[in-house]
């Protein structure tokens, strides 16, 4: 598979699910100035048909190469720091990224400050599915294994972590434009770097469901 449509794939299947749900949408009735706010309500459908599409891309992937899991004792150590970095992303979210979040988009973008977590976690079910069973493991084989392994052999380390944690903001650009900032740098950043550090994925898996389970938990209550 080409290296750039699979980077790619999330955004793309994002928006063809926005678009189809706002056809369906006018095609039922709905007045177009209400579409939008009606097709927002369908997002955490959305969330889980991507993740879904998105997992079965991953599997087509060769996993062997990109999921080399390490010596045992090595897995554990690996586990554990991604564990720790993931709680403290998390407690840097919740205190300090969202109100800043909910601060910048209030100076401009393109969704209203506040409502990417509300939004997304309408129904619980559907966003543990996404955001806790599917989005670690998919999204670290697609970004942080496919796609740092492969433009790291293409333009160097440097160029591959910009461009890898520029795909992984876009990955979530439905939240907005701050949220896509601050995802691809924070987030995407602290996973690359976790990813080159220990030179494999087990460390910025680890972090990456830390950190979902931690919203979860957040959102469900």
């Amino acid at each position: 598979m080409r290296l750039w449509s699979v980077l790619l794939a999330g955004p793309v299947l994002f928006l063809a699910g926005v678009v189809g749900v706002s056809v369906w949408l006018g095609a039922t009735g709905v007045p177009p100035e209400r579409i939008g706010a009606e097709a927002a309500g369908y997002a955490p459908q959305l969330l889980a048909g991507v993740l879904l599409g998105l997992a079965v891309i991953a599997w087509r992937l060769p996993l062997a190469a990109l999921w080399a899991v390490p010596a045992p004792r090595r897995a554990m150590v690996d586990a554990g720091l991604g564990a720790v970095v993931g709680a403290v992303l998390a407690l840097a979210y919740l205190t300090v990224l969202a109100p800043l979040l909910t601060e910048l988009q209030a100076l401009g973008d393109y969704v209203p400050p506040g409502e990417v977590l509300a939004t997304v976690s309408a129904s619980i079910p559907l966003f543990f599915l996404a955001n806790v069973l599917l989005a670690p493991v998919v999204e670290e084989t697609i970004y942080r294994g496919l796609g740092l392994r492969e433009l790291t052999q293409r333009h160097g380390r440097v160029v591959a972590v910009v461009l890898s944690c520029a795909a992984f903001g876009v990955l979530h650009w439905t939240g907005g434009l701050w949220y896509m900032v601050l995802t691809g740098v924070v987030a995407g950043g602290s996973f690359t770097a976790l990813a080159l550090w220990r030179g494999g994925l087990v460390a910025p898996f680890a972090a990456h469901l830390t950190l979902n389970m931690i919203e979860f938990a957040y959102a469900a209550n």
